[in-house]
């Protein structure tokens, strides 16, 4: 279809004839299917896409700019479908009116969110309405697979046009006079060309939208690309290996945009805050507007288990107003992290990066990934004790070994001739969707369920607690909610913390294309039922958590009268650390040679017990 026209006269755009005076453009962030085939929807979700945020202020800004004429008046319709119903009468009403014309865009679409993208298409593109895709799964699949990508093929088979790289500063100009013109290509390709990030309109949503969600969290991002070369990430191949980066006054026109929609907390989603060259001016001007106006930012951040090296780092996002951090462990058995690329990662150091967070009022979450081709379902179990016992982490985020399309390990894969489920709904971390050379498919599937079980008892989750308590972290209720989200969401719901929201919400009639619609009574009864159990666990859970924390806070302000210690806090024998001992038979020649030049240089400055919190002392 290269180099054809996706719509012509008589289909989207002006019809012969006829004057286009009002364009509706339809900014649409899917969802996607639960294992049931319907649509995953909340009343309230969690933090909204940074990607919807981007490409709402670039349609806004090709709006101001009369990218249509002087004469066509444009609204902008901006759908997190995570919260919100994609209402289809609505926008082919919007298309049909006399003078006036639809434009949808399906934003940010991750390779689990492409059926249901495609869903949303179907019918629009049937009626003649002008749609483009873009996101990661497009994005990836055109980077790393080539333009005609057969995991593209249902797109071209409706006639979607698709959107492959960034859209800064002004590449939509195009698209959007194309699809009101009739003429959209099948292809806008700019994965060549990655744009810079100054002096292009910052990312921005409309607080009614923020407050959809149960946090009021919004999301933007300060800079792109990475310079590592984990196998399974696709980051690398979309936004390249060059970071790119905003300034301190684009991060200051961010917070004082979202100060006048009433929103003032934030995920920023750079993939690795920490490797952005303006960390520090950023935190600088943060602080300055805290302390001079008052202006306050309450932040999410994700870093690289290394970010504790760089000096003054942590002292300074903590201060500028970070209270939750998001680190890519990913996991403790150097042979996994080297097989995957992530040499970066060096397990010798993890304890001594966790403390330094636990030092600050911070709730610390880890990335860990389950599957690795020397994983068994023995040394998954262990491991995950070692690290209930060894790492002051307060959750733990469980994923699957997933070749995403757009990620290295998905391009060898697929040359190699393996199997990967052509299911794309599957993609979301949380199904298996590859075979392992070790464990059958159900003994994998099991493990990764278990694996969450027993990091979430509640034995353990009131040691998160009380470590709080004894190192004065406080943040109690965020790490409660917190703990919540990530034992019962997957639990319950099958869905991942960023999936995550309260009351579900379930259409009868809105099911995956191609499976039945449900006999009511069957449907109402498994919802109630379904509804019922969940708001159960639910009340159960928080229950006990507010038990563990009554517990865990009555030493507060008293840690010398009720003093708390175990070997997470505690200072350890750098010689006899357990994370490297327990997990040696599963080193490497590389890791071991690194570990002991640091070992080697560490006795040479005259080796003392790594510094714990706790006062106490593990080894000899």
């Amino acid at each position: 279809m290269q180099g054809q026209a996706v719509a012509g006269p008589g289909r989207p755009g002006v019809q012969p004839g006829g004057q286009t005076r009002h364009v509706d453009i339809w900014l649409i962030k899917a969802t996607r299917y639960d294992d049931d085939g319907y649509p995953i929807r909340w009343i309230r979700s969690a933090i909204p896409s940074n990607s919807l945020a981007c490409v709402w202020a670039l349609v806004e800004d090709a709006i101001s700019r009369q990218v249509f004429g002087p004469d066509v008046e444009a609204r902008v319709h901006a759908i997190d479908e995570t919260n919100t119903r994609v209402d289809i009468p609505a926008i082919l009403a919007s298309h049909r009116g006399e003078g006036a014309r639809a434009i949808v865009m399906l934003v940010g679409v991750q390779t689990n969110q492409y059926p249901r993208a495609m869903d949303i298409a179907r019918p629009l593109r049937a009626a003649g309405v002008p749609v483009c895709i873009g996101g990661f799964h497009v994005s990836g699949c055109v980077a790393m697979l080539g333009e005609d990508a057969e995991e593209l093929t249902l797109a071209r088979e409706l006639g979607v046009s698709q959107f492959a790289g960034e859209a800064e500063p002004d590449r939509l100009d195009v698209v959007l006079s194309d699809a009101l013109a009739g003429t959209l290509k099948p292809l806008y390709n700019h994965l060549k060309d990655q744009p810079g990030l100054q002096n292009v309109p910052v990312p921005l949503l409309p607080g009614p939208i923020v407050r959809r969600s149960f946090t009021h969290w919004s999301s933007f991002d300060l800079g792109r690309g990475c310079p590592f070369e984990c196998s399974f990430c696709t980051i690398i191949n979309v936004q390249g290996r060059k970071s790119r980066f905003r300034t301190a006054d684009e991060l200051e026109a961010i917070l004082r945009l979202n100060a006048a929609e009433g929103v003032s907390k934030f995920f920023v989603t750079d993939d690795n805050f920490a490797r952005n060259r303006n960390w520090e001016a950023y935190c600088d001007r943060l602080i300055e507007l805290r302390e001079r106006e008052g202006l306050e930012a309450r932040l999410l951040i994700q870093v690289d288990t290394m970010a504790h090296r760089i000096p003054g780092f942590i002292d300074k996002v903590v201060r500028a107003g970070v209270r939750l951090i998001f680190i890519g462990l990913e996991n403790i058995n150097p042979d996994n992290l080297e097989a995957a690329k992530k040499r970066q990662n060096r397990i010798e150091e993890y304890r001594e990066m966790v403390l330094a967070w636990k030092r600050h009022p911070v709730v610390i979450s880890c990335g860990y990934i389950i599957g690795f081709p020397a994983d068994t379902r023995e040394s998954i179990l262990r491991d995950v004790d070692l690290i209930k016992r060894e790492l002051a982490i307060d959750v733990l985020y469980f994923n699957i070994l997933t070749p995403l399309p757009g990620s290295e390990d998905h391009k060898r894969m697929k040359e190699a001739g393996v199997w990967m489920d052509p299911d794309f709904n599957k993609y979301d971390l949380n199904h298996r969707v590859t075979h392992h050379p070790k464990m059958s498919d159900a003994e994998l599937d099991a493990v990764f369920h278990e694996a969450s079980r027993r990091y979430y008892d509640f034995e353990h989750m009131e040691r998160v607690f009380k470590r709080r308590v004894q190192l004065k972290n406080g943040m109690r209720l965020t790490t409660l909610y917190n703990l919540i989200a990530y034992r019962e969401g997957p639990r319950r719901e099958g869905v991942a913390f960023a999936e995550f929201g309260l009351g579900r919400v379930i259409d009868r009639r809105e099911r995956r294309y191609g499976l039945p619609i449900e006999n009511p009574l069957r449907f109402y009864a498994r919802y109630a039922w379904r509804f019922a159990r969940t708001m159960g666990a639910y009340a159960y859970t928080y229950g006990r958590l507010r038990l563990s924390v009554a517990r865990a806070w009555r030493a507060w302000g008293r840690q010398d009268e009720f003093p708390y210690a175990d070997e997470a806090i505690a200072a350890v024998d750098e010689r006899l650390d357990p994370l490297v001992q327990e997990t040696a038979d599963r080193s490497t020649p590389y890791a071991k040679k690194r570990q002991e030049n640091r070992l080697k240089s560490r006795l040479q400055d005259g080796l003392q017990p790594e510094p714990g919190l706790s006062g106490e002392t593990v080894g000899p």
